[in-house]
């Protein structure tokens, strides 16, 4: 295959962070990883922009300041979907259609739970708004769940809740309802086990890597690939150089790492549970894949290993079109009364 004979390959970028609260424009070529500019020239068709809300400490001050954080974020995220030759797409149908009408997709997402204010009514905000999946958290727990990484600077011990909290639980359920993905990049294994029994609709780590090939705490482990298989849920490997390659500077690795970690999720779990996430402006990016310009080379490597135009249509998109799908057809349902999280697997799973 050549690159002329995927130029309409539906590309989607699962997670990019936005420079807050001033920054370049998002319409020139410049210091940005991803800017309009550079995914034209990358051929890059949809990118989800996060929200992010660092986390602060569990007080009625930080949670005020979170949610007012989110919610000033995503008006900024659909200010860039009202870009000439950018539509702010909120449904798997509209990335799809914009893609057909040559059309970049903007589409909105949260980066940690703690954006919630402690309030399951800022999911209700947040799905107004079109928002497509929320990281239940970052760095440092939160009133959801548990973090991979605990912040000692806000007195946080290895455990906080045991995994999701009661609050993290009816998060779940209620982002269910409202057709927002969970995503479990940044959770304690014990979180995401549990989010995954939980959840109606399959949750996806949307800025992971494989924990086999780098034992890093952000990482997925066997166990935890294993019940994304058994409950059809997803990873989108990232370029943070660290998850791919344990102490590694960016300039240090390249698109071949990149490329093992999808390699080892395929082998262990099938090709319809990878993508990618490149975590570009919030720290992703490797030698020769720096900026979304340079997606082609990410593309040409996996490529070279072997895969077809059906997986690299699964890995670059497909596979988060059909999560995002799911996840709509489950709100259209409505609520099907409580889960307990030690329940079953979605009956599609078993």
């Amino acid at each position: 295959m050549t690159h002329q004979d995927l130029a309409d390959l539906l590309v989607i970028d699962t997670h990019v962070d936005i420079p807050w609260p001033e920054g370049p424009d998002f319409l020139s070529d410049g210091p940005r990883c991803v800017d309009l500019p550079k995914v034209r020239r990358g051929g890059v068709g949809a990118v989800c922009f996060a929200a992010y809300v660092p986390q602060g400490r569990r007080d009625a001050a930080g949670h005020g300041a979170a949610k007012g954080r989110a919610l000033a974020m995503l008006d900024a995220i659909a200010a860039m979907g009202n870009a000439p030759g950018a539509v702010l797409a909120t449904t798997a149908d509209a990335i799809a259609a914009a893609h057909r009408d040559d059309c970049f997709a903007v589409v909105p997402v949260v980066e940690n739970g703690a954006a919630l204010g402690g309030d399951l009514a800022t999911l209700d905000d947040f799905a107004a708004r079109g928002v497509r999946y929320m990281t239940v958290t970052h760095n440092g727990h939160n009133d959801l769940a548990d973090a991979a990484i605990p912040r000692a600077e806000f007195g946080d011990a290895a455990v906080l809740h045991g995994g999701l909290s009661e609050l993290g639980r009816a998060a779940v359920a209620r982002m269910n309802e409202l057709g927002i993905l969970v995503d479990v990049s940044h959770a304690a294994k014990s979180t995401m086990m549990q989010a995954a029994r939980l959840s109606r609709t399959p949750v996806i780590a949307t800025h992971s890597c494989a924990r086999a090939l780098c034992d890093h705490p952000r990482n997925l482990d066997d166990e935890q690939l294993d019940m994304l298989a058994a409950t059809g849920g997803l990873i989108q490997i990232t370029m943070v150089s660290a998850f791919l390659k344990r102490g590694a500077k960016p300039p240090e690795i390249g698109v071949e790492a990149i490329a093992d970690h999808v390699d080892y999720v395929v082998r262990r779990i099938g090709v319809e549970h990878v993508g990618i996430g490149t975590d570009f402006d919030g720290g992703g990016g490797v030698a020769g894949y720096m900026n979304a310009a340079e997606t082609p080379a990410l593309t040409a490597e996996l490529v070279r290993r072997g895969y077809d135009r059906a997986a690299l249509e699964k890995i670059w998109g497909g596979n988060f079109l059909r999560l995002l799908r799911q996840a709509e057809q489950v709100r259209q349902q409505g609520a099907a009364g409580p889960v307990s999280v030690a329940g079953a697997a979605p009956a599609a799973a078993r």
